[in-house]
């Protein structure tokens, strides 16, 4: 699925939050890899679950011709900073909701993008009939737990000891939702 461009400017920073097209597999491809270096955040460690140009083209052309998915991208100084991917499903059972994930630049934080792709996403699964965003974030996350509660995620469980990180600790997932009241 598709949205329409939006433009927003913070602070010195201008930077528009639009669909991702096939054209941007390749950069998609060298900034999530740059992220997962970045923050242990993440799921993956840098290189781990690697998506190619190829990967990310077939990606955007599936989520592109789905009305359950929605693939953004923030674009800033003619590069895209940011994504973020909200994955639907097929099966009756799931079809009221998608799964969210986001990711930005270290050299990003602090500029609202990750908060305006999380907004973006609200409206389009509101004006899409998405009764649920669900997301997993890491306990120590605070920040993003802060802002996925300040638009109205809710915490529905925890994945005790779920992640191994880097300093030989185990922290737990936070499993949030977001429900689209009547």
């Amino acid at each position: 699925m598709r949205i329409n461009p939006t433009e927003f400017q913070f602070r010195h920073l201008s930077y528009r939050i639009r669909s991702a097209k096939e054209a941007d597999a390749k950069d998609l491809s060298e900034v999530r890899l740059q992220i997962d270096g970045e923050t242990e955040n993440m799921d993956r460690e840098q290189g781990e679950a690697y998506i190619d140009e190829a990967g990310f083209k077939q990606l955007i052309k599936e989520d592109t011709a789905s009305s359950f998915n929605l693939f953004l991208v923030c674009e800033a100084n003619g590069r895209i900073v940011g994504f973020s991917r909200c994955q639907g499903s097929q099966l009756k059972r799931f079809s009221h909701k998608v799964e969210f994930g986001v990711c930005v630049l270290k050299d990003f934080w602090g500029y609202g993008i990750g908060s305006n792709l999380l907004k973006e996403s609200i409206k389009w699964a509101d004006a899409n009939k998405v009764k649920k965003i669900t997301l997993n974030v890491l306990e120590t996350n605070e920040k993003a737990i802060m802002l996925y509660k300040k638009y109205g995620f809710e915490k529905e469980g925890v994945l005790k000891k779920d992640k191994f990180l880097s300093d030989g600790n185990y922290y737990n997932t936070v499993l949030m939702g977001r429900v689209k009241e009547s």
